[in-house]
């Protein structure tokens, strides 16, 4: 896998042929014919090529840096052809350095062509399930690998649905505030280290390290387990981020935001995510505020924001006010 570093931040440039078949042989149900010379081809496009045009000799934006699948269309037009003409079409196919060829279906490629794709060091791969559901599958795979990845540190839980990531200097009270969300029946994430990916144009998925999920870290107690301490449904495997909520240290005279007209966003992997800050300091229910702002944040989600309609409403009672003096 080539891949660029970035501060904190991840991108794939390239998977090579070895991971893909290694890390999706099962799911996809690949066998390897023949090119095993070529494993260490780089495949540098999340998407696939059925190569029917260039099957004719149009070359023009051939996607020679993608997996070339051959569906039961191209295997047909493949065995109508001479022998010669089939290693001409494939020659030229071959020689653009493509990372693999895969064929659906589980048809069998000719020896000839296996001949080819060893000389041309060309992974040729089979797998039995249909072309589409190929396409699909491997899209979706490939969609993960490729996927830019980050990590933060905080507590991520799953708070009436609304993923709320809760961040802030350490001994602020994260840990405490998850533990009191939790009693409460909301589920827990990921705390301390969060590994979080960009799954698509709209939406991170966050989870934890696999040696840490389920487990927290307390000031005091040291390290419990949530799921024996509270049950199954308190630990969630991966939850999307819907809200940021950072909590900082209260200090006199400092800026508290009292309408939620303005509406503040961080930058996590190139998208937008709301954010609130929050003032800690006795005698506030943190857990409780942190329950308000997902269920707000819900709100917002489906049309419904409190400040901007009660802006609305105080504007309209003004107008009101004006027009009968």
């Amino acid at each position: 896998m080539s891949v660029m570093q970035r501060n904190n931040t991840k991108f794939v440039e390239a998977v090579s042929v070895r991971d893909f078949y290694d890390s999706f042989k099962e799911p996809l149900k690949m066998e390897l014919v023949a090119g095993e010379a070529g494993l260490d081809n780089m495949i540098r496009e999340r998407s696939l090529n059925r190569p029917a045009l260039a099957m004719v000799g149009f070359f023009k934006a051939f996607a020679a840096k993608r997996i070339q699948l051959l569906g039961a269309g191209e295997m047909a037009f493949i065995r109508e052809q001479s022998k010669a003409k089939q290693l001409a079409i494939m020659t030229e196919i071959l020689k653009r350095k493509v990372p693999c060829v895969v064929v659906s279906r589980n048809l069998a490629p000719s020896k000839e062509l296996c001949k080819l794709a060893n000389q041309y060091k060309t992974p040729i791969i089979r797998s039995p399930l249909k072309t589409k559901t190929f396409t699909t599958e491997a899209t979706l795979l490939l969609e993960d690998k490729f996927a830019p990845r980050t990590q933060l540190h905080g507590t991520l839980l799953d708070v009436r649905g609304i993923g709320t990531l809760i961040c802030g200097e350490s001994g602020v009270g994260k840990s405490e505030c998850a533990l009191a969300l939790i009693e409460r029946g909301h589920s827990l994430v990921a705390d301390d280290l969060i590994y979080i990916k960009r799954a698509s144009e709209r939406e991170l998925l966050a989870t934890s390290s696999d040696l840490s999920r389920g487990f927290m870290e307390c000031r005091g107690l040291g390290i419990i387990n949530i799921a024996e301490l509270f049950g199954v449904r308190s630990v969630r495997y991966e939850k999307r981020i819907d809200l940021v909520i950072k909590f900082v240290v209260w200090v006199p005279g400092m800026h508290e935001e009292r309408t939620g007209l303005e509406e503040q966003y961080i930058d996590i992997l190139g998208l937008k995510i709301p954010t609130m800050e929050i003032p800690v300091r006795p005698g506030r229910d943190m857990a409780r505020l942190t329950e308000v702002a997902a269920m707000s944040q819900a709100l917002k989600k489906i049309g419904h924001d409190s400040a901007a309609e009660f802006n609305d409403r105080l504007i309209a009672h003004m107008r009101k006010s004006k027009s009968a003096e």
